[in-house]
């Protein structure tokens, strides 16, 4: 059997209809978006354009992956879920490898950094039975991680290598003085772990108070008890730190080695550019 005809016994064509037919309360909601795009219209901002391709793109993508995870769940096979996962780790790790464009091979560093992160911690949650290593709880959870791992991990990257330049007098007389590298580096390592993981931290900390959760949100209006919203809330919290932390913290050791030369000097080439 090909891919095409596996693909067609595989789709629930009720649960496309039903999809359709669940689509006119989002596409009702273009009236607030539609408020946005008068407002920046009224006040010059020349971001109508803007507004309208991002929210067609947002409909367009997540619909497709709507269809795609449709198709995922059906199956049995878990090469499905690794398949899914790295592709959502390649994508995180290009776009965190972006925004530490001046960090020699970024993209493989952040890449690197966030697989390590989220499959150690995905590991341990399987592990312990917190979740079944099926599509329907692995993906949606791949998701959470690797997206938060992308944002810690691209501060992380970027603040260090910012950091040293703005200290390179500092790094260099240590280095002078027969420092490692990584004795040189400490301090900007530290603050740039701390800058990166300061938001996921604070996060933790406040949430329930401010804001409710979107995993938590979700499964209260999907009309799950409020008890059991909380109890799925805590172990989404546990992974994101657990997580963001590895990855941080491996990023730290991939890239700063980059900065340095094999006669354990700074490399000009990686901090010369703005």
């Amino acid at each position: 059997m090909d891919f095409l005809a596996q693909f067609r016994l595989s789709m629930d064509w009720n649960w496309l209809l039903g999809f359709l037919d669940g689509m006119v309360k989002p596409v009702a909601a273009l009236a607030v978006v539609l408020m946005a795009v008068l407002l920046s219209f009224m006040q010059k901002l020349g971001l109508e354009k803007e507004m309208v391709y991002s929210i067609f793109r947002a409909f367009l993508q997540l619909s497709v992956i709507g269809f795609v995870l449709q198709f995922i769940f059906n199956q049995k096979n878990c090469g499905w879920i690794v398949l899914a996962y790295l592709f959502m780790v390649s994508v995180a790790g290009y776009t965190a490898g972006q925004r530490a464009k001046h960090v020699p091979r970024g993209k493989f560093v952040a890449g690197v950094s966030i697989l390590a992160g989220t499959a150690v911690t995905m590991l341990v949650l399987v592990v312990l039975s917190v979740f079944p290593f099926t599509p329907r709880y692995i993906i949606p959870v791949a998701g959470m991680m690797v997206g938060n791992a992308m944002t810690v991990t691209g501060v992380t990257m970027k603040r260090l290598r910012d950091d040293i330049k703005i200290q390179l007098n500092l790094v260099e007389t240590a280095l002078a003085l027969g420092a490692t590298p990584r004795q040189a580096t400490l301090e900007q390592v530290k603050r740039a772990l701390i800058i990166a993981l300061s938001p996921v931290l604070d996060n933790a900390k406040t949430v329930g108070l401010i804001s409710l959760p979107g995993a938590m949100t979700g499964l209260i209006m999907g009309g799950a008890s409020p008890l059991e919203a909380i109890q799925l809330q805590i172990v989404v919290m546990n992974m994101l730190i657990g997580a963001s932390t590895i990855s941080s913290i491996m990023s730290t050791y991939l890239c700063w080695p980059a900065f340095f030369t094999t006669a354990y000097q700074l490399e000009p080439k990686v901090f010369s550019s703005d």
